[in-house]
Order: C-alpha cells, then structure tokens, then sequence
C-alpha cells in the first residue's frame, strides 16, 4: 500500500470515528463515549498531518500540544456544571481564533513568498479570517454575558443598529480589496480588527437568556472557519469536521430558536 493510501485510510477512520462521536453527544447516555471519539478523532488528524507534511519543528508543537491538553485537563476538572455554557463559548471563541490565524499565516506565507493568488483562494482566505475573528470577539462576549462580567441586558443602541450594516459591508469591501490587491497590506490588519468589533456588536445587542441559541450559532460559525482553513491547507479531514460542526450547529441553532420563541433570522441579524 502506497504511503498517500495509508494516509487518506486514517483520515478516513478519523472521518467516521468523528461522525459517529458526533451522533452519540445527541444522548447523554452516550454523550460522554461520544466526546472521546470525537477527541481521539482530531489526534489523529493532527498526527498524521503532522507526519504526512514532514513538519520539522515537533519541539514546538508538542509543547503546544502539551500546554493546551494541561489547560483543557486542569478546566475540565474544576469547571462547574452550571458553568458548561461559558465554557463551550470559550471553547467556540479559542477555534475560531485558531482559523482566523491559520487563514491569516497563508495570507501572509503566499504574499511573503511572491505567489500569485487565485481568487477562490484569496476569497477562502478572506472568509476564514472574517468568520474566524467574529466568531472569537463574539464567543467571549458571549462568555462574558453568561459569567456576569457583561451586562446580561439586551442593549437596544441605535448606534449599533447603524453600525452593524456600514461595518458589514466595509469589511465586505475590504475583502474584495484584498483579493483582488494580494498583497500584503494594512488594509488587511483593518480589516482583522473590524471582523473583531463586529463580533462584539453582533452579541452585545442580545440578551443573556438568548445565549445558548447565540453560542450554538458560534459553534456553527467556527466550523465554517475550521472549514475554510481546511480548504486551505488541503486538509480533506478538516474539511469534512467543520462542515459538519457548522451544519449541525445551523440545525441545533433553529431548533433552539423554536424551543426559545425566537427567529433565525432574528438571531442572525443581531441588531439590524
């Protein structure tokens, strides 16, 4: 079996090792089985691109490895249960971030190195920025709400309902700037920056008893992200996860909105 076979083999078990965890958080008989599926799942995406690339620098990333698996252990053991929902905010938040960086390194690596851009890739690269940074700012927002460090009041600001759309559509224009520009710019740090005060505009406006429906949404959101940076690295495996997380995010979000009496489109509106 060639080395390009065996590899696409264990994406594919970790493929359905994740699809199957995914299923089994739908009860909370199984939930917890469910949970290590999905976790043992994303180890071995992560050690099998790390070897399929030939990644040189595994000093680094094990000690990445090793910080963030102590953070994870040390607050999943000290978490209460009644804080869950700030935690998967967090959590939400910390993946988003993590796309919005990895779109933003490629950027910056195919400008550095003098490539040329193809507009689908510059456009990939500009959404899992955009989405990425909205999803951070807006999850620990979010976060904050639920933990009381955020007013849980909705905030019905007229200056935030004009806000909104300008900034929507600036970074919208910003993008396309960009695309067709490829090149390292200050537009783009602008650009980063306008993602993460929408994100905190499009959450503040909402109030704390419509968070889970919010987080659920930035749950969908980070899949999207992760998605978007899996289309640009090439990762078919990561590809796959965040279209499900985002996808299954979506369905969660409207059913959510139903039990909750609110709208879709409200939610996803915020405050326009």
């Amino acid at each position: 079996m060639e080395l390009i076979d065996f590899v696409n083999l264990l994406y594919l078990l970790a493929a359905v090792l994740f699809i199957v965890g995914l299923k089994r958080l739908s009860s909370p008989a199984t939930a917890r089985s469910g949970n290590m599926m999905g976790a043992t799942a994303m180890l071995i995406a992560v050690v099998v691109t790390l070897l399929d690339r030939e990644v040189l620098d595994y000093a680094q990333v094990g000690t990445g490895i090793v910080v963030g698996a102590g953070i994870g252990a040390v607050l999943a053991r000290t978490i209460k249960m009644t804080a869950m929902p700030q935690m998967v905010a967090i959590f939400n938040g910390l993946g988003g971030g993590a796309s919005a960086l990895v779109a933003a390194g490629e950027f910056h690596k195919l400008t550095f190195e003098s490539t040329s851009i193809n507009t689908h890739v510059g456009i990939t690269i500009m959404l899992g920025t955009f989405i990425g940074a909205v999803t951070l700012s807006g999850s620990f927002i979010a976060f904050g709400k639920l933990q009381g460090i955020v007013t849980s009041n909705a905030i019905d600001s007229l200056v935030i309902k004009i806000l909104n759309p300008i900034m929507f559509l600036g970074i919208m224009g910003m993008a396309t700037y960009m695309v067709v520009l490829a090149e390292v710019s200050p537009v783009f740090l602008v650009l980063i920056a306008a993602s993460l005060l929408l994100g905190i505009l499009l959450v503040i406006p909402i109030g704390g008893a419509d968070m889970p429906v919010v987080i659920s949404l930035l749950n969908s959101y980070s899949g999207l992200a992760a998605c978007a940076a899996g289309f640009l690295i090439r990762n078919n495996l990561l590809i796959i996860t965040g279209a499900l997380v985002g996808a299954s995010g979506i369905v969660l979000t409207s059913i959510m909105c139903k039990a909750m009496n609110r709208s879709l489109v409200n939610v996803l509106v915020g405050a326009i």
